[in-house]
């Protein structure tokens, strides 16, 4: 019987909810391998009994759903997810929300999966299970007696060792994490602190051929930098744009930025940059604007509101001293704009300002390079703490703190030379075509399908650093 693949993720992909990063990427890869795709169902459901169920068979794979309640939604998703697990990755130790019924949550729907998946499982699937929603899925399933190979990938930032200490004593990150056959993380960096993690354990080995063996467990673990489909992109920046949809007021000197609201990606700071730029540029006649997409994302959780609030209060000061009657330098629209027309504006704006404070990659970099016209192309300025940083390093990287290097790295870009621009552009566009999605999901899964079976092998443990 062949082999199928099983992808779960928390989001999938349905035609009210248009696909984010890793919605996109996961619907190409099973376009082409075909397949199952488990994620939550768009709706909130009064019972979490009933099991998966067919959402959709279509673009060659089939997509079940299961069931969340509104309980499950606050402690699932809003409470342990993205109140406990997101803000800890994200460095941001100081937002973390305990809660015993966050915990209790995340671990009821864990646990419900697993028993819901066992029943329509077969010995020689592989289930490649994605983001921090699902770290103990695989433990769960393999209480269940499920012994076939199961990858894990994570999309956000691997947690810093001190920032670990933030989570209840239940959730052991390093022992969920080892009944995976393959861990995969974006970056190097992240690859190195999940190796710190372990070496601080005592029930872990860090073996010489880069695997970890924990308890009777042996688990691979990679970086394997995430993509875009680039031809697909590419072809979408290349249609013709009416410019007269920009409406009065933005000029070619276009700064664009897109990034879901969230208060990791740094926007307050991007917005005092921008006003930094205007309050120094030399040539007052000058009309660079600035447009900011972004789209809400988890209001319910109180950090989000507050970071809304703040935007909608900068981007109001900004404007009321700068505007002229017939040039507003910020939009900031907060609302989904449609993906072919985002395109087309990253190809006419002149920079790119991807400065988040933490990401595991940062998608919209790889876009904006995508999107430019090689014999034009504009400048990419991108955080050092962005994934794609360790890759993009043709790009203008900045310290997304520093208002004034960022302001700085504005006027640069705006005024650089087109054979610097052409230069930048190729290093970068060469990175990214290199981390075509189909590369990506390609390489995870032929990483996992070559794990051998999960037997302790005797062999000698590594102390100290591991290089």
């Amino acid at each position: 019987m062949a082999e199928r693949l099983i992808v779960v993720s928390n989001r999938i992909p349905t035609d009210a909810e248009p696909a984010g990063g890793l919605v996109f990427a996961l619907h190409e890869t099973l376009k082409k391998t075909g397949g199952i795709w488990i994620g939550a169902h768009p709706n909130l459901s009064d019972t979490n009994t009933i099991g998966l169920q067919t959402l959709a068979e279509q673009d060659g794979y089939t997509r079940l759903s299961f069931s969340l309640t509104h309980n499950d939604h606050e402690n699932f998703y809003l409470g342990f997810s993205n109140s406990v697990l997101w803000p800890m990755c994200h460095r941001r130790g100081d937002l973390v929300q305990l809660n015993r019924e966050f915990e209790e949550g995340y671990a009821r729907v864990n646990a419900r999966l697993a028993r819901q998946m066992k029943e329509i499982l077969r010995p020689d699937d592989q289930i490649w299970v994605h983001d921090y929603h699902f770290f103990p899925l695989a433990a769960e399933l393999r209480k269940l007696g499920h012994h076939g190979k199961i990858g894990f990938f994570l999309h956000i930032p691997f947690p810093a060792l001190g920032d670990l200490s933030a989570l209840p004593l239940r959730a052991d990150l390093a022992r969920w994490l080892a009944q995976y056959d393959l861990i995969g993380l974006q970056t190097r960096n992240d690859v190195a602190r999940c190796l710190e993690m372990y070496r601080a354990d005592k029930n872990a080995e860090l073996m010489f051929d880069g695997t970890i063996k924990f308890g009777d467990r042996i688990a691979g673990l990679r970086s394997f930098p995430i993509g875009i489909d680039v031809d697909a992109f590419v072809k979408a920046a290349s249609k013709p744009f009416d410019t007269a949809k920009l409406g009065v007021g933005l000029t070619h000197d276009l700064v664009i930025g897109v990034d879901r609201l969230d208060y990791s990606k740094g926007l307050p700071n991007r917005f005092r940059a921008f006003g930094h730029f205007l309050e120094a540029r030399q040539d007052k006649s000058r009309r660079a604007s600035l447009l900011q997409i972004a789209p809400p994302t988890r209001e319910e959780v109180p950090a989000y509101r507050q970071i809304r609030l703040e935007l909608e209060e900068l981007t109001g000061r900004l404007n009321g001293e700068n505007a002229e009657l017939d040039w507003t330098p910020l939009r900031y629209i907060h609302r989904n704009i449609d993906r072919n027309l985002l395109a087309q504006l990253f190809r006419y704006a002149r920079v790119g300002l991807v400065t988040p404070f933490a990401d595991g990659m940062n998608l919209v970099a790889k876009e904006y390079i995508a999107a430019q016209d090689p014999e034009d192309p504009g400048v990419l300025i991108l955080s050092r703490m962005a994934g794609a940083a360790e890759e993009l390093t043709e790009a203008l990287l900045v310290n997304p703190y520093d208002v004034e290097e960022m302001s700085d790295a504005l006027a640069q870009a705006l005024d650089m030379p087109l054979a610097q621009r052409k230069h930048r552009y190729a290093g970068c566009m060469e990175r990214v075509r290199a981390t075509d999605v189909s590369r990506w999901s390609e390489s995870f899964l032929t990483a996992l399908a070559a794990r051998p079976p999960a037997l302790v092998i005797p062999t000698a443990k590594i102390s100290g650093a591991v290089g």
